[in-house]
């Protein structure tokens, strides 16, 4: 069993890749942004903040044996793969890709709408996340699914997770038998409990809360937990939470 830890990432310290049509936060080593020591943490291997601009987004291209999660914050996002699958993910959305023996997706800005006579855009944010599939070379799959809010606010439930216990929850499913990504939006002065597992990240998708023990949170601040859990968060802004719980890490560790 590693030891307990508890680490705190701010938001204003993690890698950055600014153009003129993007702005992605990176809380781990990502593509010209590298850190021996900072690659992952448990099975989660990405963890990217994204803003699109209208009219924009990522052009076609490939991955390979990951399980992708999104979860759009602002605005919506067009998904079409190689397999197929297509669709919009906006707020309350959760989407699932396995790469398995290799998928082409492109996602793009859907913003552009009508507002009476008049068109309007935004920019589109979108947490996404990977994390490693128990199995190589499955074959490529899509699944998404809305998730009300009002659920949303009742605690901290699963949004997608590949735990057994979590079969009959409302939830997508991902390869990876120990790992859940939960989700709660908490108004002020709300609280969760965070699970306890061997590894934890807990990461604030919007707002401020107060981690037992820590302190204070802002907007796009990250804990790493080892070993650790049952720590009690409270949301001192509106917030929006997103939680990891993984069970094992690389390599089964």
């Amino acid at each position: 069993m590693p030891a307990e830890t508890i680490d705190i990432r701010r938001a204003e310290d993690r890698f950055a890749t600014t153009i003129d049509w993007l702005d992605s936060r990176h809380s781990f080593s990502f593509a010209d942004h590298y850190d021996p020591v900072n690659t992952h943490h448990g099975v989660l291997l990405v963890n990217n903040d994204d803003r699109v601009a209208p009219g924009a987004g990522f052009d076609t291209h490939p991955h390979r044996d990951m399980e992708i999660v999104t979860w759009v914050l602002q605005g919506s996002l067009v998904h079409q793969d190689s397999a197929g699958n297509s669709g919009v993910i906006y707020p309350g959305l959760a989407q699932r890709m396995s790469a398995g023996t290799g998928i082409l997706h492109s996602e793009k800005n859907d913003s552009w709408v009508l507002t009476g006579d008049r068109p309007h855009d935004e920019p589109v944010r979108f947490i996404q996340m990977w994390v490693l599939p128990d199995e190589a070379g499955v074959t490529p799959n899509y699944q998404q699914l809305e998730i009300d809010d009002d659920r949303l606010r009742s605690g901290l439930i699963p949004i997608a997770s590949g735990m057994p216990q979590h079969r009959d929850d409302t939830a997508i499913t991902i390869g990876n038998r120990g790992a859940a990504l939960h989700g709660a939006r908490l108004a002020t002065g709300e609280t969760v409990q965070l699970p306890h597992a061997r590894y934890l990240h807990l990461f604030i998708a919007r707002g401020a809360v107060t981690l037992e023990g820590a302190g204070p949170l802002a907007e796009g601040d990250a804990v790493r937990f080892t070993a650790s859990g049952g720590q009690r968060v409270t949301a001192t802004d509106p917030a929006e939470l997103l939680v990891w719980e993984m069970h094992t890490g690389l390599g089964g560790g």
